[in-house]
């Protein structure tokens, strides 16, 4: 019974925000912080959810240069969790399937969202060309998944280059933010879900050689998110059991 009403409150609590942000996104459009203006409002729903949110945020972040934020992805409720830890300046880059979902997909398009079109190769890498000059030009900083896709409890799955790609065209750092667990954790029929932990890293200033072999960063700073995000889901107790391949 729990579950069905928390459901339901969050369902409307989207709709409404969403509503809410397309208004003042159309009084501003594509306001720099439009984005980060809906995310926290969105980020405060993970209370809806049983569980508590702590984000730690170095000082190097808080200076707001534009940066590629990549985090890791693992299911539907990093929408009310990892939503809480969006930087003002900051938009995300998502698929386009999503401009289809009511009032959210309006909203999300509204705010400021870059929506890419993954089945098509060439239009995504004109996107991250589009994305570079949007960092450039208007101070933007950009949020990936780089995993591509939810993992659903499968580990830190291996990471796309398209995110440092994008960094290095824009010649911007790249910003790694590891969330600790909740696959398996999350029952909404029950009370408290206990904690989840968002943490950032330094950012990752990009040499020569980094831009050279973008698939070696890619993998260095995989490797530096997963020891993190196993570091953080030890100190929350939802550790999951190690993937083989991954130390």
């Amino acid at each position: 019974m729990l579950a069905v009403i928390r459901i339901v409150l969050l369902a409307v609590a989207l709709v409404l925000i969403s509503l809410y942000a397309i208004i003042f996104s159309l009084l501003r459009p594509f306001h720099r912080n439009n984005v980060q203006h809906a995310a926290k409002l969105v980020g405060k729903l993970h209370k809806l959810i049983g569980l508590s949110v702590e984000v730690r945020v170095p000082y190097d972040v808080s200076k707001h240069e534009p940066m590629v934020y990549v985090c890791n992805h693992q299911n539907s409720y990093d929408l009310f969790t990892v939503a809480s830890a969006v930087q003002p300046h900051t938009v995300s880059i998502g698929k386009k399937s999503l401009k289809w979902i009511p009032f959210f997909g309006q909203m999300y398009w509204l705010t400021g969202n870059i929506l890419i079109d993954r089945k098509n190769t060439n239009k995504a890498m004109g996107t991250i060309f589009s994305a570079a000059d949007k960092i450039r030009e208007k101070k933007l900083s950009v949020w990936l998944f780089p995993e591509g896709t939810r993992s659903y409890g499968r580990g830190l799955l291996k990471f796309k280059t398209g995110a440092f790609r994008t960094a290095v065209q824009a010649d911007v750092p790249i910003v790694p933010v590891c969330a600790s667990n909740t696959c398996g954790v999350i029952d909404l029929n029950r009370w408290d879900n206990g904690k989840m932990i968002i943490e950032y890293l330094p950012p990752v200033y990009l040499s020569e050689e980094d831009k050279s072999d973008v698939r070696g960063l890619t993998d260095r700073v995989r490797a530096s998110m997963l020891e993190k995000i196993n570091e953080l889901s030890v100190e929350t107790g939802t550790e999951l059991p190690a993937k083989k391949g991954d130390k």
